[in-house]
């Protein structure tokens, strides 16, 4: 990968000129951000206006569409699709060869196995864990009813 820059036309015949990424070599998009402690591998897309945190993986083949918002230290399979204007929260972890439609949201800490399905503006979230003090509470009171 000797070349920094890669102009690359589609099939209008629109050229767009993409950075190569320090990190890995992926080809960032103009108005793109992108942290330089994140891996963006070499046949990877992050498109304009895109943002990629800080500690990422992004595996080859994968596409970030644009104005889509990657939170620090995900990671992102070989093979992803993440669309137009999605937001993927931190500590994100998405399985090769998944989709993610435009305009979803992939809460904080998830995990989505490989060959996941997200349709446009869905919403994946976490299932909230029952806080500690409650469940002793109830136990501490269980107790006190068997007595």
């Amino acid at each position: 990968m000797s070349k920094k820059i890669e102009s690359v036309e589609d099939d209008a015949g629109k050229v767009t000129r993409y950075r190569r990424h320090p990190n890995g070599g992926g080809l960032v998009g103009p108005g793109a951000e992108v942290e330089e402690s994140s891996f963006i591998g070499s046949t990877t897309y992050i498109e304009a206006g895109a943002c990629v945190g800080s500690g990422c993986r992004i595996g080859d083949g994968s596409w970030i569409d644009r104005r889509a918002k990657i939170g620090d230290l995900a990671f992102i399979g070989d093979g992803v699709y993440v669309g137009e204007g999605t937001i993927v929260g931190n500590r994100v972890r998405i399985g090769s060869h998944s989709r993610i439609g435009a305009g979803a949201q992939v809460g904080h800490g998830t995990t989505l196995d490989g060959d996941s399905r997200v349709p446009d503006g869905g919403l994946v979230a976490v299932a909230a864990k029952p806080h500690k003090a409650r469940r002793s509470r109830a136990r501490h009171h269980q107790s006190r009813m068997a007595a």
